[in-house]
């Protein structure tokens, strides 16, 4: 069976898009993609089982957290 979810991120999408840069986009059973919109970013995942689709939005999760958490630290 496969899966795709689609996950919107406002905010800065040149900031975000500079922090994901370096990161992994393609797994063994899943993979995502990022697109730049007007106010923010779009994910795209796909994956082949549950499972993975799981892993891939806790790994995106994961980055958007430690994004979230840095911007608060350059408001101070």
């Amino acid at each position: 069976m496969k899966y795709t979810a689609k996950l919107f991120a406002e905010g800065d999408p040149d900031k975000l898009l500079e922090c994901l840069a370096p990161e992994e986009t393609s797994f063994d059973r899943s993979s995502f993609t990022v697109t730049k919109k007007e106010e923010g970013v779009e994910f795209d995942i796909t994956a082949n089982d549950a499972v993975a689709l799981r892993a891939t939005l806790n790994s995106i999760s994961q980055l958007l957290i430690v994004f979230e958490g840095a911007g608060k630290e350059e408001r101070r």
